[in-house]
């Protein structure tokens, strides 16, 4: 059955430390499924948080609160424009990376916000979630991010992870072609058929979702909006559903 994609964006925030144009290994990972989207006709976009000032806080602007600058303004329009979310990391003592945090605590900022139809502000796009690094943590950290999203909104469909861990211990990294001065036989983890498929799946899952929401306008704001419940109005407690 064919599937037409095109019409769909997405966006990547690689949660990496490293500031452009380091080498980051979760964004080699990334790049596995920014390219299948691509040839899906999708438009894509990739950034990493740490290029931007982001203060820390759960406000949407900072500056308001007193920060000298706040770039989350900016970053937030292109995930509100985004059909598709993806938060890339890597695991640094068995967790997700101190910005995968920060991006979404600020995510988290626009609790407040609603859509058109008085749900809250993420209802209808679709989230998951890219995970690298040594060591075991990767299921860890996917459960409390993609736990995060479907919080805030966002829509998780089947699995809605990848990922790909080294040895227990220091060893190369996903992507490295030399380790500890020795040049490897192969770059790491880039031929694993178990995170190759979980990744392909997860990509496709999540366009799947994504335009099954966007043909359908989102979800019905039957039983859902917040703008109602405020307003008190067509709100029923004996039959728990609108009128």
């Amino acid at each position: 059955m064919d599937q037409n994609f095109k019409g769909l964006k997405a966006i990547f925030l690689n949660c990496t430390l490293k500031t452009s144009p380091q080498k980051s290994h979760t964004r080699l990972l990334m790049d596995v499924s920014v390219n299948i989207m691509k040839k899906e006709g999708v438009e894509v976009e990739v950034l990493r948080p740490v290029d931007f000032d982001l203060p820390v806080g759960v406000q949407p602007d900072m500056k308001e609160q007193g920060a000298n600058k706040d770039d989350w303004p900016q970053l937030y329009k292109k995930i509100i424009g985004a059909d598709i979310l993806i938060l890339g990391t890597p695991i640094w003592l068995g967790e997700r990376s101190s910005i995968a945090s920060k991006v979404i605590e600020r995510l988290y900022a626009m609790s407040g916000y609603q859509n058109d139809k008085g749900q809250y502000v993420y209802y209808g796009k679709a989230g998951g979630c890219i995970i690298t690094g040594n060591e075991d943590g990767v299921k860890h950290c996917a459960m409390g991010m993609l736990y995060a999203l479907q919080h805030l909104g966002y829509s998780i469909p089947p699995q809605a992870d990848a990922g790909w861990i080294g040895e227990v211990g220091p060893g190369p990294s996903y992507g490295d072609t030399e380790w500890d001065g020795k040049t490897l036989d192969e770059p790491q983890g880039v031929n694993s058929n178990f995170t190759n498929r979980n990744t392909t799946f997860m990509t496709y899952n999540l366009l799947h979702l994504a335009k099954m929401l966007k043909d359908k306008g989102g979800y019905p704001s039957y039983g859902n909006s917040r703008k109602d419940w405020d307003a008190g109005t067509r709100w029923n407690f004996e039959n728990p559903g609108y009128r």
